[in-house]
């Protein structure tokens, strides 16, 4: 399923109907209780996790977001491309084809990609970045037949060693553009883009070729925990300009949804209920109201 918005001038219940709630925001919630809670709030939208969906069921995980009325908006991850080992790069392909399949069961045309960090003893950013090129050339065209886009999330550079070696949506582009936009695209993410001074060029790259597949919303807080890996901060809460991100993806052409994806452990020990509201609430007053 294609989930677009049309467009115009948009007013606060417009943009309500773009919003996405990421199942990792809420990662108290079961599958249920997602569906549910969404229901109940009246958001039309949700953005799935493999792991939970694979321990429901995906036929059963489809059947429960259909009859709720939701429309998944996007299902993560596949990706983690870049071994060097012939044995773990086949694995991978394997797993990349399954979340297609699983994309594609649930109703969602994006599977979003982490590329991968660096294999073990390497510094070669430049080869492991080609081998995410390598795999896309073989999975791209089994993904358009199952009709998924495949959405590669660049990740802030603190994450280029273990975890993605694609840093910039500059870079993600110039490994999409290699491929038919309707096959391949991007992932727009605040929390990973932010920083970079090129950034709104690049979301005007990336719009005039209707490459954004995905447009994710977190904000960034200091300090960062352990890991890093689980810092995400809520919307309002740090240093991100979410409006403007907001407003630079809709002047490059984007009408799709807008998914609000968050790890962090201090909005999963509250009751899902209570951090959805406070995540409707935030999102309408740093996107929604004029400033």
């Amino acid at each position: 399923m294609s989930v677009e918005f049309s467009g115009g001038a948009e007013g606060p219940i417009d943009l309500f109907a773009r919003f996405s709630l990421n199942q990792q925001t809420v990662k108290q919630w079961s599958l249920p209780e997602l569906a549910d809670g969404c229901a109940r709030a009246g958001v039309c939208g949700v953005g799935l996790w493999r792991a939970p969906v694979q321990g429901y069921g995906v036929a059963a995980a489809a059947r429960l977001v259909r009859d709720a009325g939701l429309a998944v908006t996007s299902l993560c991850r596949g990706g983690f491309f870049t071994a060097s080992d012939p044995k773990e790069r086949s694995d991978a392909l394997a797993d990349n084809r399954a979340a297609i399949e699983e994309a594609s069961a649930l109703g969602t045309d994006t599977l979003v990609l982490v590329s991968g960090g660096l294999p073990p003893g390497s510094r070669d950013l430049y080869g492991a970045r080609e081998r995410v090129a390598d795999a896309l050339e073989e999975l791209a065209p089994y993904a358009a037949e199952a009709g998924v886009r495949l959405a590669i999330e660049p990740l802030h550079p603190m994450y280029a060693a273990d975890r993605c070696v694609v840093s910039t949506l500059a870079q993600a582009l110039d490994l999409a553009e290699r491929f038919p936009a309707e096959r391949v695209g991007v992932v727009v993410d605040t929390y990973h883009l932010w920083w970079d001074d090129t950034i709104g060029s690049q979301i005007e790259r990336a719009g005039s070729a209707g490459r954004i597949a995905a447009f994710q919303l977190a904000d960034w807080v200091t300090p960062l925990p352990a890991g890093v890996l689980l810092g995400r901060g809520q919307l309002g809460d740090g240093a991100v300009d979410l409006r403007w991100f907001r407003e630079q993806v809709d002047a490059a052409g984007y009408r799709g949804p807008i998914e609000v994806e968050i790890f962090n452990p201090s909005l999963w020990e509250r009751p899902g209920a209570e951090v959805l509201a406070e995540v409707v609430e935030r999102f309408t007053t740093h996107l929604v109201h004029t400033r």
